[in-house]
């Protein structure tokens, strides 16, 4: 099987003919590259990402602790951070730099599907760009997890300190860093200021 190279900014797409890379070569591919970020597109292009830079790496500790933090405190579901991968029902997989899903979805997969790339759409997912990210392709992953049934997600920019919400109805927001962003209905009761946590 020959994959043929394109690069663009910031990672290389390896392009296999008629998607010949298998779920199971694909996530045996990425336990053997952990140093790397990789994703897969709806087309099958395999996505190599550099890790990312210590200040943004630092932004997404804070982030997922304070996710973290909710979710403990109100034990209404799963909380992960940017080394996973979901597969999506487009076929794509990626790993936002945080997601949650509650309970019940995931008690729903079997053990199996918990160990690989688990064939699940988190109900909320969290992109932080980073300096050398343009933010296009950012928003089209976001966009893909919405039209798979994801219902809040944050496009999280430190450049711009704003944060895009993308609502399941459609809606799209943008909140200033020095406001502060709340969970709806999907996160009942997580509130965060991100001018405090991303200092």
């Amino acid at each position: 099987m020959t994959a043929t190279a394109s690069k663009f900014e910031g990672f290389i797409a390896l392009a296999f003919p008629e998607k010949g890379m298998s779920d199971a070569a694909f996530f045996e591919f990425c336990q053997l590259n952990r140093e790397l970020k990789i994703e897969r597109n709806s087309a099958g292009e395999i996505i190599i990402m550099s890790p990312t830079g210590t200040k943004t790496g630092g932004w997404n500790s804070e982030f997922t602790t304070e996710l973290g933090i909710w979710n403990r405190k109100n034990k209404l579901g799963k909380t992960f951070d940017s080394s996973t991968g979901f597969k999506l029902p487009n076929g794509a997989t990626y790993g936002p730099d945080a997601a949650w899903i509650p309970h019940e979805k995931w008690n729903a997969l079997t053990l199996d599907e918990q160990d690989g790339f688990a064939p699940i759409v988190p109900d909320f997912i969290a992109e932080i760009r980073s300096k050398s990210d343009t933010i296009k392709p950012i928003q089209e992953k976001i966009i893909e997890f919405m039209e798979c049934g994801c219902q809040l997600a944050w496009l999280i920019d430190p450049i711009l300190q704003i944060t895009t919400v993308y609502r399941a109805d459609g809606q799209e927001v943008e909140v200033p860093f020095d406001q502060i962003l709340n969970g709806g209905s999907v996160l009942p009761g997580f509130e965060v200021k991100l001018a405090d946590l991303f200092q």
